[in-house]
């Protein structure tokens, strides 16, 4: 018996800097050692709202909880903090939407998260947050960039995200970028 190929589903990179937030995405999904797509969109706003969304992990999985956390910023009235807390402890306590694997980072002009389905809300202390294979690479250049050098967000997101693309055999340089 022979094992399933896994997904290596994204590079996700959120940076928030001097009042812009910036949210990138690359296009590559592999099944094994097999590109099988280059132009996926894991980065998305929400409709008529200032949210981004990006996801990682199973794509099933990663679009029911974007529209799970889509209902929760309707029912908590746009509050980004409250909707990302409540989408994790039902994604927790949830039998059927604990077996989900994925990780989402949520972000508006104000805040941004990373959402588990192990319950965890994560503020990023410096405004970056990074998930998927490709996602120590990205979250390390940002960081480099953010403190050293005088980059926007969405530079500072561009120039990353092509960083980890060189590193990363998961991640290619199809980015999605949404900027608030």
């Amino acid at each position: 018996m022979s094992e399933l190929p896994v997904f290596h589903a994204t590079t996700i990179l959120c940076v928030r800097k001097n009042g812009q937030t910036a949210m990138g995405g690359d296009g590559q999904v592999s099944l094994g050692n097999t590109i099988m797509k280059a132009g996926a969109r894991k980065v998305r706003r929400l409709e008529g709202k200032n949210i981004i969304a990006g996801f990682a992990g199973s794509a099933a999985d990663a679009f029911t909880l974007f529209e799970l956390f889509e209902k929760k910023v309707d029912q908590y009235r746009s509050q980004l903090s409250r909707a990302a807390v409540e989408l994790a402890r039902e994604w927790r306590t949830d039998r059927m939407l604990r077996r989900l694997e994925a990780l989402l980072i949520v972000a508006d002009s104000e805040e941004s998260f990373l959402i588990s389905g192990t319950g965890d809300v994560i503020a990023p202390d410096d405004g970056i947050l990074a998930i998927g294979s490709g996602g120590n690479y990205a979250l390390a250049a940002a960081r480099a960039l953010v403190h050293n050098t005088d980059m926007d967000a969405k530079t500072v997101v561009e120039c990353s995200m092509k960083i980890a693309a060189d590193i990363c055999v998961f991640t290619n340089n199809n980015l999605t970028l949404e900027v608030l």
